[in-house]
């Protein structure tokens, strides 16, 4: 699904992630597919993401600059998720490798203790904070 909202503020191609997960990704992802912590990570990415979605209809309510610390922080770590992770130029040829690495260094913004998709040895190898 696309989003009007991610189209107007430039990203590209401007996937609405939520509502677009696809179930066939299980079967095609993980060890021997792409990455042993693939599935844990889009699964993390995915649970991080909907909170900001939470975030932005309280935002919308109260005002952004009312927010809880914790509120602020995921609604950064949406922005840069938007800007850098969805957002790929036409020309941009990101390798699997450089998504899944990508995808940690968006999750490090977050701190360790919010990550509950992700085991202990996945954040071990992986989490950069």
């Amino acid at each position: 699904m696309l989003d009007r909202d991610l189209d107007t503020r430039g990203v590209y191609p401007p996937v609405s992630v939520l509502p677009s997960l696809s179930r066939l990704m299980k079967d095609g992802i993980g060890a021997g597919y792409t990455r042993d912590d693939h599935s844990m990570l889009s699964n993390q990415l995915f649970a991080s993401y909907a909170k900001v979605q939470d975030a932005k209809a309280l935002a919308s309510v109260i005002g952004e600059d009312e927010l809880s610390a914790a509120d602020k922080q995921l609604m950064e770590f949406g922005r840069v998720f938007e800007q850098k992770f969805i957002n790929q130029g036409y020309t941009e040829n990101r390798t699997i490798e450089e998504t899944l690495d990508l995808g940690w260094e968006l999750l490090s913004m977050l701190p360790r203790e919010q990550l509950d998709r992700v085991d202990e040895e996945m954040l071990d190898k992986h989490y950069r904070r």
